[in-house]
């Protein structure tokens, strides 16, 4: 295989693991939400003359096990668990939940989403791409005076919330470490393509750790573990929980889907990795094969340019412009600059784009949407003409907007915009 071991190290060490401010970003979020979710507790106990009260905070999912990514567009997922005891709460799993949400909602006024109930968990979302769920467990004592928990799902069902990071830390430890480095590399290659519909953390997590093949150089670890999972989806696509494995972590059809993507996906793109066992393989056709593969900046950056297209480049821009403006109309009469909200929309919004050349002389103005994603299907994208059109946001994934100025049938210029929708 051949060696690139020190870029792809740069890779990891600069664009994969996420930095310790943005760690301690993440963490000063789950904080005040915490203090937010007990102040409007507080709140709530005195007007109902209740007394519910969180007894144990624990940091869950990939926060506690320090597998988060850097993610250029800041979807970042901060899970906690949060406990009452039994005995002080109802029974109901919905009522529970809805006195999550009712005392979060006192204290995050501010956020464009309020607090929402989900089956799993009480989510708090940022305009930014932060979420904060907060899982919600009840404990009592068993009769060996040691205490049971029960997750607050559509029904309790016994779960220690402490479990699966106790298994993830230690199997990650025996492995030297090497687990933590190929589910964080897993990670960004299946949030590569915003589009994507893979499987979540927990999922890559149990496959990587029961694949692992530690080597000497972590690129090489990396490659003979992804090509250990895919040859296991090959043949069985059920991931169960590691600390119950009668159990599975594919609850829903979408669950199952999510792991036949990826099982496609590895398939199909390990097959562009084939160049780096070649005997003549060359440096730049390794950099080129893993930028097919991650499919990230820092690897398109190592991808040279010939003379030809960067004169071209220069030239061209040298000479004639056009910026494209983008409105989203967010609601009936409130319109926001696309820029402003780093290009992320909901669906089922208008988007209304307008093309800015700084010059007079074109003839013609050609729009070409490009749709990505799972949900797209086969509605790849479409044209429009003019300075001013407009579009409607309908699949999740990473979409662009691209401009082109025509003089006589010469392209003169063109720019284009990301639009992030969730």
């Amino acid at each position: 295989m051949y060696n690139l071991s020190s870029k792809f190290n740069t890779f990891y060490n600069d664009h994969v693991v996420l930095s310790r401010d943005e760690q301690n970003n993440l963490r000063d979020k789950k904080d005040l939400n915490i203090s937010r979710l007990k102040s409007g507790l507080q709140e709530y106990n005195t007007e109902n003359e209740t007394s519910y009260s969180v007894v144990e905070i624990i940091e869950q999912g990939s926060m506690a096990m320090s597998t988060i990514t850097q993610n250029d567009q800041s979807e970042y997922d901060i899970d906690v668990a949060i406990v009452f005891d039994k005995d002080s709460i109802p029974e109901r799993t919905t009522s529970v939940k809805n006195i999550v949400v009712d005392a979060l909602k006192r204290k995050c006024k501010q956020f464009k989403t309020e607090p929402e109930a989900l089956t799993n968990a009480v989510r708090v979302e940022y305009a930014d791409g932060y979420h904060v769920d907060f899982a919600i467990y009840r404990r009592y004592k068993n009769e060996e005076d040691e205490y049971e928990y029960e997750h607050c799902g559509s029904q309790w069902r016994l779960r220690n919330p402490r479990s699966i990071t106790d298994w993830f830390n230690t199997k990650n430890t025996e492995s030297d470490g090497n687990i933590r480095k190929v589910v964080r590399l897993l990670k960004m290659f299946c949030k590569s393509r915003s589009g994507w519909l893979m499987p979540g953390g927990l999922v890559q997590s149990v496959l990587v750790e029961e694949c692992i093949q530690s080597k000497d150089r972590l690129d090489e670890t990396f490659y003979y573990t992804i090509k250990e999972i895919r040859d296991r989806l090959n043949t069985d696509k059920s991931v169960n929980n590691p600390t119950d494995t009668s159990t599975s972590l594919l609850l829903t059809a979408k669950d199952e889907q999510k792991v036949k993507n990826l099982s496609v996906r590895l398939t199909n793109y390990i097959k562009k990795l084939d160049v780096l066992f070649e005997d003549e393989c060359t440096e730049d056709q390794a950099i080129s094969a893993w930028n097919d593969f991650f499919d990230h900046s820092y690897w398109g950056g190592l991808v040279t340019e010939t003379a030809e297209n960067r004169s071209l480049a220069k030239s061209a821009s040298s000479q004639y412009r056009v910026d494209i403006v983008a409105v989203v109309e967010w609601k009936p009469s409130i319109r926001i600059n696309l820029k402003t909200i780093g290009g992320r929309v909901p669906k089922n919004r208008t988007i209304y784009f307008n093309a800015v050349p700084n010059f007079h002389d074109f003839d013609a103005v050609l729009w070409e949407v490009v749709n990505t994603g799972d949900e797209c299907g086969l509605d790849k994208g479409h044209t429009q003409t003019g300075l001013n059109v407009q579009e409607t946001t309908l699949y999740r994934g990473t979409h662009k907007m691209i401009c082109r100025v025509y003089r006589r049938g010469t392209l003169l210029c063109s720019d284009e915009v990301k639009v992030v929708i969730k």
